[in-house]
C-alpha cells in the first residue's frame, strides 16, 4: 500500500466530494428543501462552527474508502466509478432512506438527497480509481 499515494487521493477526493456538495447545494431542488423541516436541520448560522466537525469526519470517511479500494487489485477509472457507485448505494441506504423512516421528513428530500449521493459519491469514486493506481 502506497502511504504517499492513500494521503494525496483523500485529500484530493475530499476537496471533490465538498465542491460537489456545494454545486449540489446551489443548483438543485435540493437547496430549498431542507428548509422544510426547521425543527430537524440546524440554521446555516448554528451549522458554521459545526463544520471543522463535519469536514474532519468526511476527511476520516474519505480516507477509509481510499483504504478499503487499495485493498482491491482493481486499479483505474473504471474500477473506481464501480467502487464509487456501491459507495454511492451504501450511503443511499443507509443515510437516505434510513433518515427517511426514522425523522419526519419528506419522500421529495429523500428522493433528491438519493440521488445527489448517488451522483456525489460515484464521481468521488472515480477520483479514487484514477489517483490511486499503486
Amino acid at each position: 500500500m502506497n502511504y504517499t499515494r492513500l494521503v494525496i487521493t483523500s485529500i484530493v477526493a475530499t476537496i471533490v466530494y465538498f465542491v460537489l456538495g456545494g454545486l449540489v447545494l446551489a443548483l438543485t431542488p435540493v437547496r430549498n428543501e431542507f428548509q422544510a423541516y426547521p425543527a430537524l436541520y440546524r440554521p446555516v448560522g448554528a451549522m458554521r462552527p459545526l463544520m471543522p466537525l463535519g469536514l474532519l469526519s468526511m476527511f476520516v470517511g474519505i480516507v477509509v474508502l481510499v483504504v478499503l479500494f487499495a485493498m482491491t487489485s482493481q486499479r483505474g477509472a473504471q474500477a473506481g466509478i464501480r467502487f464509487g457507485g456501491l459507495a454511492g448505494i451504501f450511503v443511499v441506504c443507509e443515510f437516505a432512506i434510513h433518515n427517511y423512516v426514522n425523522l419526519n421528513i419528506g419522500l421529495r428530500l429523500t428522493v433528491l438527497q438519493a440521488v445527489a449521493f448517488l451522483f456525489q459519491w460515484t464521481i468521488v469514486g472515480l477520483v479514487i480509481g484514477w489517483l490511486y493506481k499503486t
